[in-house]
């Protein structure tokens, strides 16, 4: 059974847990075998590269951008990198070799930087193009990183290992990412050494312009899909759980165990990912089920993504949302019976790549909830222009989840749940579909309403 295995940036991190509990745990020199480990760079490594993921603060690539001295920062980075490295000499790391092999893909990325700075002095290409390659160079560095050295312990610990290097550094062969990935795994003998490859992979296509921060799951994917594995296993810091453990207090976060791709669609619409949704199409499509594990909970099952998938009994599996959104009222007296009036909002949005979570109506007004971004508040600038009145208001979004809801009750036991707790429901939405029902809360009581549905509706089943 060849299983293509994820290990996200955090597990990384504490790869001893890794070695431990994911790569050697109930293995013998038999069963060792028939996987490939896809690696995220460890925790922080592409936020100190390009920029951090969640607030913003700029790294290298904005020092490029800028014409600052990345040189310097990447500098920086390299002491930090030595710093992790000598982190895990203890667990069988040569650190000798590990820093050869750091300083040097450095010095081969500062080669490459410097000879675009060159190319955008002359004037004769387009900047956009250059900086988006500076920003693949930079981010696969890190994977780079943590793949070379993964495959270096495991080898001192006595386990065939091959570091599948899909960065691209080496060569110009003009390939894309589906072509190099088929060309590194077509000759390998999974029977007899274990692969770690790593999350980034260089195409022709660019894998940042494509999917940005996603795309070391992207290259999971594309890599489960070209050696038809049997099952697509990403391991994390944590359970795909019931809610979020951080709100709700591990005792009451319940594992799922089972779901299905358009849950895990769902989850990915309000920001919490199971797995990327560019990522998740292809294992669906080729009809490989996708496990998530917790690192450190080893022994758990964990929760299994199929496309088959629906309870046998009727149950919310996830409550989840997010508390960084706004919702955005058009009114318009004479929208009533016109045909067509929201297209004018869509084309609108569309022109600045906004696309909305949710979408409800009444006679004459339409609500969309959108992500509080910069360019979000610069189309609803744009947007007031060209209606009769805008209504702009910062908000949450609850959301109970499940494979089968579609039932009479659940919805009134999430608002009940909601006004038990003092909460009102700014705004409601639910396709016929019925996986998902979306609550529109004030942004204060997020905490709340998430405790509070996980409550009414998780631990009651």
């Amino acid at each position: 059974m060849l299983t293509v295995e994820k290990i996200g940036g955090t597990s990384m991190s504490q790869f001893g847990d890794c070695l431990c509990n994911v790569i050697k745990r109930n293995r013998t020199e038999s069963t060792m075998y028939n996987r490939i480990f896809v690696v995220s760079a460890y925790n922080n490594v592409t936020n100190w590269l390009l920029e951090h993921k969640k607030t913003g603060e700029p790294g290298v690539y904005a020092k490029f951008r800028n014409n600052e001295d990345y040189e310097t920062a990447l500098d920086e980075i390299c002491r930090k990198l030595l710093d992790i490295n000598h982190s895990f000499e203890c667990i069988g790391l040569n650190l000798a070799e590990a820093n050869n092999f750091i300083q040097y893909r450095i010095e081969q990325a500062k080669t490459y930087l410097s000879s675009m700075y060159q190319v955008l002095a002359s004037g004769y290409v387009e900047k956009s193009n250059i900086y988006l390659a500076a920003r693949e160079i930079l981010a696969s560095i890190g994977e780079a990183h943590s793949a070379w050295n993964s495959v270096n312990i495991l080898n001192n610990h006595g386990i065939n290992a091959t570091f599948i290097d899909l960065c691209g550094f080496n060569d110009n062969e003009m390939l894309t990412i589906d072509e190099r990935i088929h060309k590194a795994f077509q000759d390998i003998d999974y029977a007899n050494t274990l692969c770690v490859a790593t999350g980034y992979t260089k195409g022709t296509e660019g894998i940042m312009r494509a999917f940005d921060r996603g795309y070391s799951e992207v290259t999971f994917s594309k890599i489960a899909v070209d050696v038809q594995a049997e099952e697509a296993v990403i391991h994390k810091e944590y359970h795909l759980s019931s809610a979020d453990p951080q709100l709700v207090g591990v005792d009451k976060s319940i594992p799922v165990g089972k779901t299905n791709y358009i849950i895990a669609d769902q989850l990915a619409d309000v920001g919490m990912e199971a797995i990327h949704p560019k990522a998740a199409k292809p294992l669906e499509l080729a009809g490989i089920k996708i496990r998530i594990k917790n690192t450190f909970d080893p022994d758990h099952p964990g929760t299994v993504i199929s496309k088959e998938y629906v309870s046998p009994v009727p149950k919310v599996e996830i409550v989840s949302g997010t508390d960084k959104v706004l919702a955005f009222e058009v009114h318009d007296p004479l929208m009533v019976g016109e045909v067509g009036y929201d297209l004018k909002v869509m084309q609108i949005m569309k022109n600045y790549q906004i696309s909305y979570i949710l979408k409800s109506t009444n006679a004459n007004s339409i609500t969309m909830v959108v992500w509080d971004k910069p360019y979000v508040h610069k189309m609803l600038e744009d947007l007031k222009t060209q209606v009769y009145q805008v209504q702009i208001k910062p908000v949450a979004l609850v959301c109970a989840m499940g494979t089968n809801i579609a039932h009479p009750g659940f919805l009134y036991l999430g608002a009940k749940a909601l006004s038990d707790n003092g909460i009102n429901i700014e705004c409601f939405a639910q396709s016929l579909k019925q996986v998902n029902m979306q609550f529109v809360i004030t942004r204060d009581r997020y905490a709340d309403a998430v405790i509070a549905m996980n409550d009414a509706l998780c631990l009651q089943h």
